[in-house]
């Protein structure tokens, strides 16, 4: 469990994010990635990467290795084809929640060319997702695969489990992840001028570890200010602020009761 006592909050803008641009991906890393590594931003509690990726129609990442992680990747928009050396296949699309378990090794691919796994029509739209990181509560574990789709859910505009370890949020509707300090939680909200549902504010969980970003929109945290499109904001020994959408906005919310190394 953390040992911080004081509260903290830490701004962090999308246009400062580093970034990796090749002609069919354009990523955008919150966190040191790959060749882009400063000692100083290399997670923020159990959180090492928070990767927003827009994919060119028939590209993406050819097969490569991972381990001892907890993978959670969230499309935004347009459709991702996920393989890998278990044997899962399939279309990972805007609402349905996709965890990949490392633990002792695994192979996968990530591409946008759904239309070679539904058979339908080629199509010419890019894929845009976050991609993150959380580590495991031990090495070396089996290594797995959970998807479930929670459209219907975030409908409400409220905050919707997607992810979690955590004990506490154990009868939610959410996908499983071997980290028992972890959760992820999105939400999809109105802007102020929608009458009735969805919602249009939400109230941040109380943590020793908060990453809120920004996933589309811009909003207005408590106590903070505005965050726009691609912004973040650590918190730790925080939680509770609302946040309200200035127009329609999704944002993605780690919840986390320790951190890397366990301080």
């Amino acid at each position: 469990m953390s040992t911080l006592t004081t509260p903290h909050i830490d701004v962090h803008r999308g246009g400062d994010r580093m970034k990796t641009r090749v002609a069919w991906l354009d990523s955008k890393h919150s966190f040191s990635f790959g060749e882009h590594y400063d000692p100083d931003n290399t997670h923020h509690g159990l959180l090492l990467v928070n990767n927003e990726d827009i994919v060119l129609p028939g590209e993406g990442f050819d097969t490569h290795p991972h381990r001892d992680m907890e993978i959670v990747t969230w499309v935004l928009s347009g459709s991702l084809v996920h393989q890998d050396s278990l044997g899962h296949a399939g279309v990972i699309y805007p609402g349905l929640a996709q965890r990949m378990s490392a633990g002792t090794g695994i192979l996968h691919s990530e591409k946008n060319d759904a239309w070679r796994i539904s058979n339908a029509a080629e199509h010419e739209e890019p894929v845009h997702f976050v991609q993150m990181w959380v580590v495991p509560d031990e090495p070396g574990i089996e290594p797995g695969y959970q998807q479930l789709e929670i459209d219907d859910e975030l409908a409400g505009g409220g905050l919707v489990t997607v992810a979690s370890g955590l004990p506490r949020y154990r009868d939610r509707t959410a996908i499983a992840i071997a980290s028992s300090h972890s959760a992820l939680h999105v939400a999809r909200m109105a802007e102020p001028s929608t009458v009735a549902e969805p919602s249009t504010e939400v109230r941040l969980p109380e943590a020793p570890y908060l990453h809120v970003f920004v996933a589309r929109g811009e909003v207005e945290v408590e106590g903070v200010g505005t965050l726009y499109e691609g912004d973040a904001v650590r918190m730790t020994r925080s939680g509770g602020q609302r946040i309200t959408a200035n127009m329609p906005a999704e944002v993605l919310v780690w919840e986390m009761h320790a951190r890397l190394g366990g301080q």
